[in-house]
């Protein structure tokens, strides 16, 4: 069974930056690509960013995202990352860590595996 699991949350002030880590088990994490997703109170899940499983790594994110958080993979760890930085209070969220068999993939419904999150919460 593919498991998930992500660390790294926690309080952090606006400005501030998080390294998020996402250690995968279960399957050939090299033939998976990695995405980030997270979700507010109250709002709808939300991609955030994703890295292919082909070997120049192609990287995918949301405009949210853009010049301030950095996913990244490690093959031989079977882990993904997301660097952020610069972090806002609208970044607080529940960060998920999510594995898709897709090629490459930034759409929720083509991610199949999922890990239990990990809270970030940005003061202002």
């Amino acid at each position: 069974q593919v498991q998930l699991v992500e660390s790294g949350g926690g309080l952090v002030q606006a400005g501030g930056s998080l390294r998020l880590s996402c250690a995968a088990s279960g399957l050939t994490f090299s033939r998976y690509t990695m995405g980030w997703f997270r979700q507010a109170p109250g709002k709808e899940r939300e991609f955030v960013a994703s890295i292919t499983w082909n070997s120049s790594g192609t990287t995918y994110y949301a405009d949210s995202a853009k010049g301030r958080f950095t996913i990244s993979r490690d093959n031989a760890k079977n882990t993904v990352y997301l660097q952020m930085n610069t972090l806002n209070p609208e970044d607080t969220a529940v960060y998920y860590c999510a594995a898709s068999s897709r090629p490459w993939s930034t759409s929720m419904s083509l991610f199949g595996s999922w890990g239990q999150g990990t809270q970030v919460t940005v003061s202002s």
